[in-house]
């Protein structure tokens, strides 16, 4: 069973605002857009950029440090210098609360 964890509350989220958490040891990052929130790994692939810091233009993210840019939805790299995809993961809304789920160590 997939277990979710709160990791911030929904009014906190603002429209294409990114707002940066630590799930577990994990910087994640959280997003709104069109109002449904999507949470990624907040570490550029390519250099390990802060990709909170970047632009979202839609779903197109924009790391700062290098222009990477990835699909927010899908992880899927856009355009490099980044060359592997960004971590995704699962969001649900409870309440104002918004949980994520973090895949399983290896």
């Amino acid at each position: 069973m997939t277990e979710f964890i709160k990791v911030a509350d929904l009014d906190e989220l603002e429209e294409g605002y990114m707002y940066p958490v630590e799930v577990d040891g994990e910087p994640v990052c959280l997003t709104m857009v069109g109002g449904q929130v999507y949470a990624f790994t907040d570490n550029c692939t390519h250099i390990s950029g802060p990709l909170n810091e970047g632009e979202l233009e839609e779903y197109c993210l924009t790391c700062p440090w290098h222009g990477a840019q990835f699909d927010i939805r899908t992880g899927q790299v856009l355009r490099g210098p980044a060359r592997q995809e960004i971590l995704t993961y699962p969001v649900k809304v409870e309440d104002n609360a918004i949980l994520i789920s973090l895949p399983d160590a290896v």
